[in-house]
């Protein structure tokens, strides 16, 4: 107690300065109106002119929506070349621009078959995952689409922020080359996987639902594989136990939104190279043991070196070109085929340092009929974006609650002497000294001991230091669950931006301090995000888990418990 007259004249000294500053404020001195108030002088004694952008060598975004002459020709042909360089300053189009050309590429490709006859030369290109600048790169060194042969092998949507550009600039150039310019699917063209992963958010964010409705309907019409000169089995994942002839694949119904978990349509999406695809012998010539189950995918099968070479074999085919997987290089020649000395799988990845974090090369293969060309390049500048395309604003929801909470526990804790020299006390102190100091709330306040509410409810002291300590509990949680929030906010977008937008799934399963271990050691994100690259839980599944984060968080904010994980509070 005998702290309690210094802690005051400290409170009341705290206030006379705020009440000092704000009088120098209100009657500060303008100057004599020759400084500019747009130009700001740093401590270091850099100038900043506020009304220009401080890094003048990056392009404005583009706000306006360009004309429908500027986006089609005279036959209503998309004009990819400015649709390119009008993504490039991050335009958008018109609701009207986007379905014409989505609607025009499906009616395109839903008359081509399952399975595509192509001849050489062409260019063959794995993964984009949304990487718009990357892509563009690529087509600078790799040759205009009006001049070059291209087959995309799939993936063309999320992980990355520019999805909807890539896709949108794919079908303009389709629309224009439909002879020459291929596109197959893979496994993030589905309802599932854009669910999770970011295009549906990117779409409602940027345009809306309609518009990713439209790009579910075009997924379903893309092709699923192609032949090569007669020479190459071109694919998004890989072969299948089902698969014996290659025009099996005419067989399979593919317009759907969605691919089954099991089968031929799901393997040919789905199946990867086994981990010792290299190395591993067989003691025997059974072919169901040329394939074991996917542990990484969650679904489909690990195709064996001798799977690929019997697959071959029966088609006459001289190796599998497929994507579906990040290669630090670019891309991966696998074991040869023994009979003729070439390699029996290629790997191509696209997408240069992908999600931002694997630091990878990208790569695109040329083939002209006689020779290999596989060209590399690394990433290119991009925008930045807050994962999951939120706002600035959005993103310091947590830190400005925080303060917010801060300012409600200060007012809240003038009802006593003791809480006037306290700082912003959590909710339990404060209980303490209402209970100790009877009198927070004295008579003299009241008509008769009696407070009467503006709903007329007439309540007792003792009624309403409990409604104030009711209060003041709850604002304490809400301070609880806001702090953890700002503190772990910046730490969680690092992880979830460096994840492509989503955290790996077990990286936050041990709470805080795994948390920390994380960030502390980055180089384990790109083995962690293996877990991303399964098929995604269920909407039952997510359902479930949504509930009980939810039943979490609610049990936290009423009883205050630390048994709350990272990931529960970063959703």
């Amino acid at each position: 107690m005998s702290s309690q007259p210094t802690d005051r004249l400290k409170a009341y000294e705290n206030t006379v300065k705020i009440e000092n500053a704000l009088r120098q404020v209100k009657n500060r001195d303008g100057g004599d109106g020759t400084q500019d108030p747009t130009v700001y002088i740093d401590e270091q004694g850099e100038k900043f002119i506020t009304t220009e952008r401080a890094m003048k060598h990056v392009q404005p975004p583009c706000f306006t929506i360009p004309a429908d002459n500027e986006v089609f020709d005279e036959n209503m042909k998309p004009n990819y070349v400015f649709l390119m360089n009008h993504f490039k300053r991050e335009g958008r189009l018109s609701a009207y621009q986007l379905t014409t050309i989505l609607e025009q590429a499906t009616e395109i490709l839903e008359k081509e078959p399952n399975l595509l006859q192509i001849p050489c030369p062409a260019t063959v290109v794995g993964d984009i995952h949304g990487q718009f600048y990357d892509l563009c790169k690529l087509f600078e060194m790799c040759g205009d689409p009006a001049k070059t042969q291209y087959i995309f092998l799939g993936d063309y949507v999320d992980r990355g922020d520019y999805s909807i550009e890539v896709l949108i600039l794919l079908y303009a150039m389709k629309i224009n080359f439909p002879q020459s310019f291929w596109m197959l699917r893979g496994n993030h063209e589905s309802k599932r996987m854009t669910d999770y992963f970011t295009f549906k958010r990117e779409c409602e964010v940027k345009y809306s639902k309609d518009i990713y409705r439209e790009s579910m309907n075009s997924f379903k019409a893309l092709p699923l594989c192609a032949v090569l000169n007669e020479q190459f089995f071109c694919c998004h994942g890989g072969i299948s136990k089902e698969l014996v002839r290659v025009t099996d694949i005419n067989s399979i119904n593919r317009f759907r939104y969605d691919f089954p978990s099991k089968g031929l349509y799901c393997d040919i999406m789905w199946a990867d190279p086994s981990p010792d695809y290299d190395t591993e012998e067989f003691d025997t010539d059974e072919p169901s043991t040329y394939f074991r189950d996917n542990y990484e995918r969650h679904c489909s099968y690990y195709f064996s070196h001798k799977a690929a070479c019997r697959f071959l074999e029966n088609n006459n085919l001289l190796s599998i070109i497929r994507a579906h997987q990040a290669q630090d290089a670019g891309y991966r020649m696998y074991r040869k085929n023994d009979s003729t000395g070439f390699p029996s799988v290629i790997t191509l990845f696209s997408a240069p340092n992908y999600c931002g974090t694997y630091r990878n090369k990208a790569a695109a293969l040329v083939y002209d009929g006689s020779t290999f060309n596989i060209k590399q390049f690394v990433s290119s500048p991009t925008p930045y974006h807050l994962p999951d395309f939120k706002d600035v604003f959005e993103w310091s929801i947590p830190f400005v609650s925080e303060k917010v909470v801060d300012i409600l526990l200060s007012v809240l804790n003038i009802c006593t002497d003791d809480e006037l020299v306290e700082k912003t006390p959590l909710a339990r102190d404060v209980v303490k000294s209402l209970e100790d100091v009877p009198e927070a709330i004295t008579v003299s306040q009241m008509d008769q001991n009696i407070v009467t509410t503006t709903s007329g409810q007439k309540l007792t002291p003792g009624e309403v230091r409990a409604s104030l300590r009711k209060k003041l509990l709850s604002i304490g949680r809400m301070s609880r669950m806001f702090t953890i929030l700002r503190e772990e906010a910046e730490k969680v977008e690092h992880l979830r931006s460096a994840a492509g937008g989503i955290l790996p799934k077990g990286i936050l399963v041990d709470g805080r301090e795994e948390l920390h271990n994380r960030l502390k050691s980055f180089s384990e994100a790109r083995q962690a995000d293996l877990m991303n690259e399964g098929l995604p839980p269920s909407e039952e599944e997510m359902e479930e888990l949504e509930k009980v984060k939810r039943e979490k968080l609610q049990k936290y904010i009423d009883e205050g418990e630390m048994d709350l994980d990272d990931e529960d509070l970063s959703l």
